[in-house]
């Protein structure tokens, strides 16, 4: 049921008032539990809404805990990601939390692996971006892989480490073996993670 909350939550307020009173037919108190449902559905998808905002904004978990009625920063966060819309496909809240924590275990352990090679990714991401054969399409890629190289943090060069590999194929396979091996290797660092992970929750 769609339409204005605030005008749907009177009407159902009115069916109750009536309804103390007596008399109210069962048609009408069927509508109004309709509409407080509808209206439920609706504040609940406003939730995780206003929660990514603030997050947006600076406010921390500790922060929104209390505003959420909850005692810490990780019930907050917890709620959020049982609220939220799932983007990969997780069919409950749980799901999603265990999704998200995956992903930061894997995040975690791609992150150390990379800073132990940071010389090898370098000298990859050098290599690839000087290449003068490559189309328009190559260049761009290998442009946006030569701007990474400028970042503090190595971890920085993966995406677009991977996002040039099927550029190198032809020319350079080589290259493109090396490449590939590297998202193989995160790819395998971001299962054991998550694998290990739940076993210690387990």
């Amino acid at each position: 049921m769609d339409g204005d909350p605030a005008q749907v939550v009177q009407g159902v307020q009115e069916t109750v008032t009536a309804a103390r009173r007596g008399g109210v037919p069962s048609e009408e108190l069927l509508g109004a539990l309709a509409a407080l449902r509808s209206v439920r559905e609706q504040l609940a998808g406003w939730e995780p809404e206003l929660i990514a905002a603030a997050r947006a904004d600076g406010a921390s978990w500790a922060v929104l805990a209390p505003a959420l009625g909850l005692a810490s920063r990780q019930a907050a966060e917890r709620r959020f990601l049982r609220l939220r819309p799932s983007v990969t496909g997780e069919a409950t809240g749980e799901a999603r939390v265990d999704a998200e924590r995956d992903r930061r275990a894997g995040d975690r352990a791609v992150a150390d692996w990379a800073r132990r090679n940071a010389a090898v990714l370098r000298q990859l991401a050098g290599q690839v971006s000087a290449l003068n054969d490559l189309d328009a399409a190559g260049r761009a890629s290998a442009d946006r892989l030569g701007a990474a190289l400028g970042e503090d943090d190595v971890t920085s060069l993966l995406p677009p480490l991977a996002a040039v590999r099927d550029h190198l194929e032809r020319d350079h396979a080589g290259l493109a073996d090396q490449l590939g091996d590297i998202g193989d290797k995160t790819a395998r660092l971001r299962r054991d993670a998550a694998g290990h992970r739940r076993g210690h929750s387990t």
